[in-house]
């Protein structure tokens, strides 16, 4: 059988190959693997008479493991070191960020159907569920890829956000050289850690937070640093580190583990530094806390576009704690020490747009921009 384009496989040949595929030894004997899956796309597509050049035979059958064993056509995407997130908004409108800069991809789903089967594929062993009674899913998929999907009715088609974590945390010199710190800023950043500043990473979805905060780790030297997580996104970056993260409930609702647990437990655990992924909400006041009683060195990330936008949200999420206004105002004025912002442009993608100090005012905590 030969074959001229990769459309031909979408109905007859690509059934007839799963089939084989899920029948075939190497596959049921034990956990799936790509190299075991690559194998057996190979003998059914032997087995169906498919007769093409070497070359054509190698895509088929990568395009075929991404498609039993993966996201897909995403796959080809997440191949590319320098894409950081993959966005799906229709079957047929699929973008990326590369670089710090928005792209639309050359590559689609055939419909909202392609899309979901694919969702069910990778969700399934990982435990995820994903249905009409649970329309949204959050998962970490092997490989620490992150992935975030919503059915409708709560969107039109089925959308998908993945996101991409460093398995390298990249060097000063690398960060520098790409245009996301200057000389200054580089050893700015690098002395508060030495001197055990308290700091908060703060800038809009996707300019480089988890990122830049994983090589402030880095520099972490004899500490011992818990972080907590709901997401594994920071790789032991400090050699002296334990990691708790968070549990989501199981489908009965049972056996959540929140942020503000874990943070709570953490600092009965001897921390020298205390590291919260990302703040959201109730935990603030408890790293408020650790802040404040002798955890030197903290940090934290924070979703704001500034400085003075990351202290008032901080505010606010203080304040649903119960916290008075002018007590939560005098907590942050005397745990934070600095507040690290960042922000991204079509021209020089993601960059450090501002450090700037935290002291206290007449009605709350102030910033103050430091030129190094």
């Amino acid at each position: 059988m030969a074959v001229d384009a990769p459309g031909a496989l979408a109905e007859g040949l690509r059934a007839a190959v799963e089939r084989r595929v899920v029948d075939d030894p190497d596959v049921a004997s034990r956990p799936l693997d790509r190299a075991a899956l690559r194998r057996a796309v190979a003998r059914a597509l032997a087995a169906e008479g498919v007769v093409v050049s070497p070359a054509r035979w190698a895509t088929l059958v990568r395009s075929l493991v991404d498609e039993l064993g993966g996201l897909g056509p995403l796959e080809a995407l997440l191949r590319d070191p320098g894409v950081t997130d993959v966005m799906v908004n229709r079957p047929d409108e699929v973008w990326v960020d590369r670089g710090g800069r928005l792209e639309r991809a050359a590559v689609a789903f055939r419909d909202d159907e392609h899309v979901l089967r694919t969702l069910e594929r990778v969700l399934g062993p990982v435990g995820a569920r994903l249905d009409r009674a649970h329309p949204s899913a959050d998962a970490v998929l092997p490989g620490g890829l992150r992935l975030h999907a919503l059915l409708p009715p709560l969107t039109e088609h089925p959308v998908v956000t993945l996101r991409r974590v460093a398995a390298v945390v990249p060097s000063w010199a690398e960060l520098e050289a790409s245009g996301s710190v200057t000389a200054g800023q580089r050893d700015l950043l690098r002395r508060l850690v030495a001197e055990r500043r308290n700091l908060v990473v703060c800038g809009r979805a996707g300019v480089g937070k988890t990122t830049l905060l994983a090589r402030l780790l880095a520099d972490v030297t004899e500490d011992r640093v818990l972080v907590i997580e709901d997401a594994p996104e920071l790789s032991r970056p400090a050699p002296h580190s334990l990691h708790l993260r968070v549990l989501p409930p199981s489908p009965d609702g049972a056996g959540a583990s929140t942020v503000a647990e874990l943070v709570r437990n953490a600092l009965r655990m001897r921390p020298d530094r205390l590291v919260v992924g990302e703040v959201r909400g109730a935990e603030v006041a408890d790293l408020l806390q650790a802040m404040n009683t002798g955890h030197d060195g903290s940090m934290s990330t924070v979703h704001a576009n500034g400085a003075r936008d990351a202290l008032v949200r901080l505010e606010g999420m203080a304040l649903l704690t119960g916290l008075p206004q002018a007590a939560a105002r005098a907590q942050l004025a005397s745990a934070l020490d600095v507040v690290v912002a960042l922000d991204r442009d079509t021209s020089r993608g993601r960059y450090v747009a501002a450090v700037a100090e935290v002291g206290a005012g007449p009605d709350g905590p102030v910033v103050r921009e430091v030129t190094p």
